[in-house]
């Protein structure tokens, strides 16, 4: 049996989970291949530290050149995360003719495109499958089993830790600060849970499902971001009476020719699919011209979940080596890019407020609200107090540029106390 030399860059949490499961599957990886898998080096920052699995010492290096020149390493798997650095040694890996296997959405959302094309022009394979929702086969689902399709819509729950944070205001009484102290905890969230909170990981993983879904070469600029720092409870319990959820959503679609992609705390209907997404799990609902709607749902994160998508690819490669046709999967984005400007973008929107509980007080925010165009959808209010009412409104579609300039109208009325959040509403498609 041919034996296939692998390096990794990175020995963490996901780069254990690698060396886990080839240790236990190696048989079934040798039986779909007919080959055996070698790991002659693992880069590491430091040599002495403990390891969760057993492994020969002697693998063990820091430093990177006994990995990218290694000449027993056949296929590098990178799962050390950065972003300049791992570029660049990426990119003498290609030069060295090293297939690559990547975990990296931050390099990939933001380099994708260059590192595709670096890997073609040597005839390397740049594979990254674990990169978006962990475990989730989405993006061999969007090149391989959607291929023939035309995909309209995508919409993911693709980060694990705002999931649960908005899971645990949803199901019991307690604040964003709270729910957020215990996904740290349960290690659901990082120390400096920044990149989750506030959209940035589940926007490029957006962008790497756009340069799939619509071969458009877009940027982390073009997409719109909003975190859930700034949601409430209450916002959260008047979605719920109105009959909706709130989840931090990527949303990517595209319509003539034009795309419009954004992440932001999102209401979706409780007979939405996403909707029953809880905790630190993954879900994305694409939406497909011939197909119709489909729905991919699991772990997003973790240790095994995601080391077994980085193993996935690497029996890809494996296998495109003993066909010989390394390299003529890689998919570039080639088509021009045209965002949705924001004068276009028409929506559905949910806010709430507190005004005086007083005669005549509604009848002044309906009126601005229909001077502006703004007609109501669904509407609960419910007193404070003797003076105070609470208001939570969803609209019929209105321009996004038009609605916000109502709520700073509203602002200016004497009867309004204060305008607390609004978000977006996805409904089902019609």
């Amino acid at each position: 049996m041919k034996t296939v030399g692998v390096g990794l860059l990175g020995f963490g949490t996901v780069g254990t989970g690698v060396i886990r499961l080839l240790n236990q599957d190696q048989p079934q990886v040798e039986q779909s291949t007919g080959y055996h898998i070698s790991i002659e080096k693992v880069l590491v920052s430091d040599l002495n530290k403990e390891r969760k699995i057993h492994i020969d010492k002697n693998l063990l290096t820091i430093n990177p050149d006994d990995v990218l020149d290694n000449p027993n390493i056949d296929i590098i798997i990178e799962v050390m995360g950065g972003v300049e650095q791992t570029r660049n040694y990426l990119h003498r890996a290609f030069q060295n003719k090293k297939h690559v296997v990547t975990a990296n959405k931050d390099l990939l959302a933001v380099y994708g495109p260059e590192l595709l094309q670096a890997a073609k022009d040597h005839g390397c394979d740049l594979y990254y499958e674990a990169s978006v929702a962990g475990g989730i086969p989405i993006l061999r689902s969007l090149t391989d089993g959607l291929a023939a399709d035309r995909i309209q819509k995508i919409i993911g729950i693709v980060n694990g830790t705002t999931n649960y944070i908005l899971s645990k205001m949803a199901r019991e009484p307690v604040s964003y600060e709270q729910a957020l102290g215990e996904a740290q905890s349960l290690g659901f969230a990082e120390a400096d849970p920044t990149s989750d909170v506030e959209g940035l990981d589940a926007a490029r993983k957006m962008v790497i499902l756009s340069h799939l879904a619509y071969s458009i070469p877009v940027d982390l600029d073009d997409v719109t971001i909003e975190g859930i720092t700034g949601v409430e409870r209450e916002d959260i319990l008047y979605s719920q009476k109105l009959g909706y959820a709130i989840k931090l959503v990527g949303v990517t679609e595209t319509a003539n020719g034009q795309i419009d992609i954004r992440v932001s705390p999102t209401l979706l209907p409780s007979t939405h699919p996403l909707a029953a997404v809880e905790n630190e799990n993954n879900a994305v609902y694409v939406y497909g011209e011939a197909v119709g709607e489909t729905m991919f749902y699991g772990p997003g994160a973790g240790e095994l979940p995601t080391a077994t998508a980085v193993v996935s690819d690497l029996i890809s490669v494996v296998r495109n080596l003993s066909l010989d046709v390394n390299g003529h999967h890689i998919f570039i984005p080639s088509k021009e890019k045209q965002c949705v400007s924001s004068e276009t973008i028409v929506s559905r929107f949910f806010f709430r407020f507190h005004v005086k509980d007083e005669q005549g007080a509604f009848s002044k925010i309906s009126n601005l609200l229909k001077d502006h165009g703004i007609s109501i959808e669904k509407l609960i209010q419910e007193p404070l107090s003797d003076q105070v009412a609470e208001v939570a409104i969803i609209t019929h579609e209105v321009n996004k540029i038009k609605f916000e300039k109502a709520l700073r109208k509203l602002e200016e009325l004497d009867v309004m106390i204060d305008v607390k959040n609004y978000y977006r509403v996805e409904g089902m498609k019609r």
